[in-house]
């Protein structure tokens, strides 16, 4: 089953790391993807530029409203996902644990709808 890793990051606990370890995590980081991605279990990686480079995007009342980021008042936002291919709930957790990220942030594991099911059902 595919799921979701979404890597959320707080900059004030990455700011805190002592000098060289965000270069150290984000190489150790980097080698795991290459060794799960030759094992075929990480399928996709890629970051996110920072929240202010965002822009959200609302049709109201046939209205298109198109806002700057950041757009919540929160401490961590989403930096980067993972799409990795896993037996189980639990194997994918295990690989979000692994992500040096989650001491700095948060990884969220969500499952992917099988979208060729929705398609089938709204005959698309």
């Amino acid at each position: 089953m595919k799921y979701l890793l979404l890597v959320y990051s707080d900059d004030a606990l990455l700011d805190a790391l002592p000098p060289g370890e965000f270069d150290t995590r984000m190489h150790a980081c980097i080698t795991h993807a290459d060794e799960l991605r030759g094992q075929g279990r990480l399928l996709d990686a890629q970051q996110l530029e920072a929240p202010a480079t965002a822009k959200s995007v609302r049709i109201r009342a046939g209205r298109t409203l198109v806002l700057d980021g950041p757009f919540a008042e929160t401490k961590e936002y989403l930096a980067g996902f993972n799409l990795v291919e896993a037996d189980s709930e639990e194997e994918a957790i295990r690989m979000a644990a692994e992500l040096p990220w989650a001491q700095t942030g948060c990884i969220e594991v969500r499952p992917l709808r099988d979208f060729e099911a929705v398609r089938r059902r709204v005959g698309a």
